[in-house]
């Protein structure tokens, strides 16, 4: 006799969970309270990106809360490391506050992370603030094309996984003096020889693509680090993907127009096309390209992250989601 198969039946309660806390922007710009605006116009000027343009209303509403928030967390963190220390008999030296910032290519990461650091630095118990991108760690141009995976730039089988590991190692250990390669948007290659040096900073910030990535598991339970496994506060950068398309396909004509117009340029040919040709070009490169690695590899990784500013078309922030304790 068959038994009949009896459909799953759905449970009668649904847990309703969000590891997040919410916030508009008029409630987030509310939690800046006396934080003094630290920046000047002239100062605030360099720290845009080529087309997300960075105001003081968005540094006031947005980044003074922010750099806030840090400033308790960097000084609990090092109260602990003290207390610890102290605990275990032991005098460490100082261990930086790591912050990995990510996000899909054109979000505006570099502007987010340029910003913090200028604010981060003028909070009187962590003055070095030091800024890395793990471009410096993509393979060489010749590496890539000789594994056939030139098209994939940027997607986390591109980067030198060992040697950003070492690095993120290396600072948190509180080692001086380590070196990060350096990345040429010019060339579209690392430049060979070019370092930028990492010297006990009291924070740091990371960003790239594909920081908040976890680790595979291992079968047999051995350790296996991974970026996201060295922070200590982490942020993403999110914007719907439509709309990011435009703000890259506009990064892309603002690029043909000027530094691609420099024979030397990776893309130099592409400053001679016409504008429906480059609008069509950057749509292709994003959808084949940058769109894929998002929603294979960045995306999903949004939730892994201790804050989250949502943007909207304007680049300005609409909500804020801070995870909670």
């Amino acid at each position: 006799m068959i038994t009949p198969m009896v459909p799953m039946m759905q449970p009668s309660w649904v847990l309703e969970f969000s590891p997040y806390r919410i916030f508009t922007r008029p409630e987030w710009a509310r939690l800046r309270a006396d934080t003094p605006m630290t920046l000047s116009e002239d100062e605030i000027e360099p720290l845009s990106g080529l087309i997300d343009r960075i105001s003081a209303r968005e540094i006031e509403d947005i980044y003074l809360p922010l750099s806030r928030l840090l400033n308790f967390y960097v000084a609990a963190a090092q109260k602990l490391h003290a207390d610890t220390s102290a605990f275990l008999g032991a005098r460490h030296g100082k261990m930086p506050f790591i912050i990995g910032v990510a996000g899909s290519v054109a979000v505006g990461k570099s502007t987010t992370s340029r910003v913090l650091r200028a604010l981060l630095a003028r909070w009187p118990n962590h003055p070095r603030v030091d800024l890395v991108s793990t471009d410096g760690f993509l393979l060489p141009n010749n590496v890539l094309e000789e594994r056939g995976i030139m098209n994939r730039k940027g997607f986390p089988e591109s980067f030198d996984q060992k040697a950003l590991l070492q690095f993120m190692a290396d600072v948190k250990a509180g080692r001086g003096f380590v070196r990060a390669p350096v990345y040429s948007h010019h060339d579209y290659n690392v430049k060979p020889g070019n370092y930028v040096t990492v010297d006990r900073p009291d924070v740091l910030i990371v960003e790239g693509l594909n920081v908040l990535q976890p680790a595979k598991l291992p079968a047999n339970g051995e350790a296996i680090p991974y970026v996201s496994d060295f922070f200590d506060f982490s942020i993403y950068i999110h914007a719907e993907s439509r709309i990011i398309e435009q703000w890259y396909v506009s990064r892309f004509d603002r690029l043909r127009q000027t530094a691609f117009k420099q024979p030397d340029a990776y893309f130099h040919r592409y400053s001679h096309l016409t504008d429906d040709g480059a609008r069509k070009t950057a749509t292709k490169i994003w959808r084949d390209i940058n769109q894929k690695n998002l929603d294979e590899n960045i995306l999903p990784t949004r939730q892994r992250a201790a804050l989250i500013l949502n943007k909207n078309r304007d680049h300005a922030t609409e909500t804020v989601w801070l995870r909670k304790l």
